[in-house]
């Protein structure tokens, strides 16, 4: 049943990440052709970007070692946008010469995860990204910036609204068209949400240049979604199925299941664009393929009703 609340906007923009954010936590390697027709399978269920893959050195992700195969198989998507992870410079080398046209970099507002995940710093980390994000926007490529450990991070504890406004606003003034807030960890609550999307818009960060992504080892995703969406943000990561977490960060659990948040969306009367079942049952089909049944509440309850 659908039943509208007042102070939403009229239509979401669903990031999915399952094939890149979900699969590289999977401890098997998924074969090229399984992610080749997932990535095909999303599409066609109305997701109009799907993050393919990441552009990273196979030793750190060996599960996407294999993104020179896998991206020219989605060449006939049309209308959808691809989107690739890159660290370095040479990761834009890669995803350039396969003509990618979307690209994301990966930092933290935290001293402790920009050590564990890159070995640097937060400043070393942008010093790094400086030239990737320049020679990215010099070809008119579309640069996100994602951005770890929002709200709390497992060695540093809560994180300070400051702290991260000053790193969004150091990847907007390299050039980052779009920003990416994560709950790596999952902890936080829809007060703090609110907090930090106020305090952005404060500093001058457009609302629009703003998406959000939980995940939901509290079970408080879909709170804090809604408490975003009421600040006015209409960019919302989901993976299918609930695949994914982070190598890096130990306690971090799931990623906001795409179901779960389409089921909400839909039912709030909010646009997609997304076939619901079609989705649901694209990730009843990724989860038989890796061998154990799907984490996203939406996606049992409708494979259950099927039976």
């Amino acid at each position: 049943m659908t039943v509208p609340a007042a102070g939403l906007p009229a239509r979401v923009r669903v990031h999915e990440v399952g094939a890149r954010d979900g699969l590289q936590n999977e401890k098997a390697v998924v074969p090229t052709e399984v992610k080749a027709e997932f990535v095909h399978r999303l599409a066609a269920a109305g997701l109009t970007t799907v993050e393919a893959t990441s552009f990273v050195h196979p030793k750190w992700v060996p599960q996407l070692a294999d993104a020179e195969q896998l991206y020219p198989l989605l060449g006939d998507l049309e209308g959808v946008r691809l989107p690739v992870l890159v660290p370095n410079e040479r990761g834009l080398d890669r995803a350039m010469a396969l003509g990618a046209d979307r690209v994301a970099v990966f930092a933290s507002a935290t001293e402790s995860f920009a050590k564990a995940n890159l070995n640097r710093t937060v400043d070393e980390t942008l010093a790094m990204f400086a030239p990737v994000v320049s020679r990215a926007k010099e070809r008119d490529m579309h640069v996100r910036g994602y951005l770890s450990m929002c709200f709390g991070d497992p060695w540093e504890g809560p994180v300070e609204v400051g702290r991260v406004v000053r790193v969004c606003r150091a990847l907007l003034d390299l050039g980052c068209d779009e920003l990416s807030l994560g709950d790596t960890i999952g902890v936080a609550t829809p007060g703090h949400v609110t907090a930090l999307l106020t305090a952005l818009t404060t500093a001058g960060v457009a609302v629009d240049r703003i998406g959000v992504h939980f995940h939901d080892t509290y079970g408080q995703a879909l709170a804090n979604t809604l408490a975003a969406l009421q600040h006015g943000v209409t960019t919302v990561d989901a993976s299918a199925g609930g695949l994914g977490g982070c190598p890096y960060a130990k306690s971090a659990t799931g990623n906001l299941a795409t179901e779960d948040l389409v089921w909400m969306l839909h039912g709030l009367g909010i646009e997609t664009g997304v076939d619901l079942g079609r989705l649901s049952a694209t990730s009843a089909w990724m989860a038989d393929r890796l061998g154990r049944p799907s984490p996203s509440r939406t996606v049992r309850a409708l494979t259950h009703q099927e039976q």
